[in-house]
């Protein structure tokens, strides 16, 4: 095919043309685009003034369509929107009735989204809300850990919580299922030194349910362990018809990993290891099994021996 030679003349020509049918698309479009247009932008509710004597329950969604008057421009940029922002709806109203108008709101909504548009309608317009008599009470913080110690360490007391409860303020069925509130998970690898830090409680899965405060200081006292063998007198239980019983060993060895700090503080005196005649007199066993009922929280049991006592009864 043989290709249109042009002189210089209609070369200009045509450059001249293409770059006025351009311009004119150009300032076609910018028109276009200045022009008004309604258009629907999707948005996340956020209450505010929430009623203090009672609790609630939405009964739709957390999202709102914004009906919003806007340039061309605006509505291109909104389809383009990743993250539409919250508007904050507030729910004074519900100190007198059980459900929000948000067009009686639409003065501060638009306040929120901006002077450069101007929300129409909201849909739905009418937020409508189950009550129920909202009551307080306090329960135990639980935490939640997955602690990871560097070898040879551990916790050496009680893990500290401050503050140690929770309010929880909601309706008396929801709350009556209660009674501990954990926190989010607290990790942390290779401890060998005590630490202090805090904490977020879990949030409520239920929107008609709220807790104060929203986390807890927690405080882990870590030391290195080391191993520790003391002897123990047995305890006889359940000696009914007061045989004389005589064991053999009267003792056991009972051997443990105590912190360093602690060592010399716990003894026999922290340990309770007993026999049960029950054995002997109902399940006719040859050897009385050894129990340790007291034990020490923060040191960990290794053995007890021997674990089986031999015994004579002499009635």
């Amino acid at each position: 095919m043989p290709f249109i030679r042009l002189t210089k003349i209609e070369r200009r020509r045509v450059l001249t043309l293409l770059a006025c049918l351009f311009l004119a698309i150009a300032a076609w479009l910018f028109m276009a685009l200045n022009n008004k247009y309604n258009y629907i932008a999707k948005t996340v509710i956020v209450f505010k003034n929430k009623p203090a004597k009672r609790a609630f329950y939405p009964l739709q969604t957390d999202t709102l369509d914004l009906e919003v008057e806007g340039t061309g421009w605006q509505l291109v940029f909104a389809r383009l929107r990743i993250s539409p922002p919250s508007i904050s709806v507030n729910l004074s109203q519900l100190n007198a009735r059980d459900f929000v108008v948000l067009s009686d709101q639409l003065y501060n909504i638009n306040k929120q989204v901006g002077s450069a548009q101007k929300v129409i309608s909201v849909k739905p317009d009418t937020l409508y809300f189950d009550f129920t008599k909202q009551i307080i009470k306090k329960v135990n913080i639980k935490l939640v850990s997955q602690l990871a110690f560097h070898k040879q360490y551990g916790l050496a007391s009680e893990v500290i919580l401050n503050p140690k409860t929770v309010t929880v303020a909601g309706p008396q069925e929801e709350l009556s299922k209660i009674v501990a509130w954990p926190t989010d998970t607290l990790k942390i690898n290779n401890l060998q030194n005590s630490t202090t830090a805090r904490i977020g409680l879990q949030h409520s899965i239920h929107k008609n349910v709220s807790i104060y405060p929203s986390s807890t200081e927690v405080k882990l006292t870590v030391d290195e362990f080391t191993e520790k063998t003391v002897e123990v007198p047995l305890k006889i239980l359940n000696n009914r018809n007061y045989n004389s019983i005589k064991l053999y060993p009267k003792k056991v060895k009972v051997t443990f990993l105590v912190a360093l700090g602690s060592y010399a503080q716990v003894d026999a005196n922290f340990i309770t290891a007993t026999i049960d005649v029950d054995e002997w007199k109902n399940l006719n066993h040859r050897q009385f099994a050894v129990k340790i009922t007291e034990f020490p929280d923060y040191c960990k049991l290794i053995s007890v021996s021997p674990s089986k006592i031999d015994f004579v009864v002499e009635k």
